[in-house]
């Protein structure tokens, strides 16, 4: 059974049909939030970061939320191929013990280890990923305005049931309640407009690195928001997903070059809270230059328990179980990689890419 489907936007297609496609085409590539549904793409990301774009000599924009954002920043390490490997490694062994007369860890637990687990990974090497001689880094966070503003149970309940209830009525109602912030490599300036939900720019530096991945990452009560990062507007910072789960931007503005997306579905979502809303998830113009990469519905079946790896395991499956799931599901998905390295070998055939 084939495990991967190769979808491409209209431009994307005729540009392959004529040209094929080259690591020098691709400008901009998206990782969405998804937490460990983005595991399925580490044997692609090892590729693509350390076999296949490096055969270009041009500069290359890496956008992400959440579990996106660590991948692209592991993108950037020395040795991308044994970074995949430890992140892999270490997002599937993650555990937090409860505290006493809980049955799970509290947010608080759980953000803290994470914060060492970002040092003990990112920390000796960030002088050298500020300045990557090619790539260039986005990272995406949501910082709260009006009762998100600062943490607390109550504060984040409130505001997240009027961010969910205003985004059903309309997506323009979550510039409400977050705005995106964007910490970019110094320098570095994303080749597209954003002008879709109110948007802050922030240079990454040593200060604020961990503390942006961090906070893309800080999904609202199962980590802690992350308070005043250094050179954003002072104020929590949540999850990149919150605003941007999958990155659905206005591609098609960027003035040359493609998008290459490693994804985990067809379907390219707008927010976090846009899962449930199905007239969110079709394709539009803004993605005609995109060639897109995700698993074959059909082969996501034959992994275990018939399903991507996801949140719902840390609590369905005992860590043992859990583990040894995804140890597998990743191991499965080296045939994601073979087959897109068998496609590009082959001339990029066409008939073997599907419109988006």
């Amino acid at each position: 059974m084939k495990a991967l489907c190769i979808y491409a936007g209209e431009g994307a297609r005729r540009h392959i049909q004529r040209h094929g496609l080259q690591p020098q085409d691709i400008r901009v590539v998206p990782a969405a939030a998804g937490g460990p549904k983005g595991l399925i793409l580490q044997p692609l990301d090892q590729h693509l970061f350390g076999q296949w774009l490096p055969q270009g000599q041009h500069e290359v924009h890496l956008i992400g939320a959440s579990i996106g954002a660590w991948r692209m920043a592991t993108a950037l390490m020395d040795k991308p191929r044994e970074a995949f490997d430890l992140f892999a490694q270490g997002y599937i062994g993650q555990q937090y013990e409860p505290e006493p007369g809980r049955k799970l860890p509290s947010a608080k637990v759980v953000s803290e280890g994470f914060a060492q687990s970002l040092e003990d990974f990112f920390g000796a090497h960030i002088p050298s990923l500020l300045t990557h001689p090619r790539y260039r880094l986005h990272v995406l966070t949501s910082r709260g305005r009006q009762v998100l503003r600062r943490a607390g149970k109550f504060q984040t309940g409130m505001g997240m049931a009027g961010l969910a209830l205003g985004n059903a009525v309309s997506r323009k109602a979550v510039g409400l309640f977050l705005e995106r912030t964007v910490f970019s490599s110094p320098g570095a300036q994303l080749p597209l407009p954003l002008t879709d939900q109110p948007t802050r720019y922030v240079t990454l530096c040593a200060d604020n690195f961990k503390p942006a991945i961090q906070a893309s990452c800080s999904i609202p009560f199962w980590l802690d928001p992350v308070l005043d990062i250094p050179g954003a507007v002072p104020g929590a910072h949540w999850d990149g997903g919150l605003v941007d789960y999958h990155l659905h931007w206005n591609y098609a503005a960027m003035d040359s070059g493609l998008v290459l997306y490693p994804h985990f579905q067809k379907q390219v979502i707008p927010g976090w809270l846009d899962k449930t809303l199905k007239w969110r998830h079709k394709a539009t113009p803004a993605l005609s230059n995109m060639v897109l990469l995700a698993p074959n519905p059909a082969w996501v079946k034959t992994l275990p328990n018939g399903k991507l790896p996801d949140r719902s395991d840390f609590t369905g499956l005992d860590a043992a179980t859990r583990i040894r799931v995804w140890t597998q599901a990743v191991s499965q998905s080296q045939q994601l990689a073979q087959e897109w390295q068998q496609w590009l070998h082959n001339g990029c055939p066409i008939d073997q890419v599907t419109p988006i």
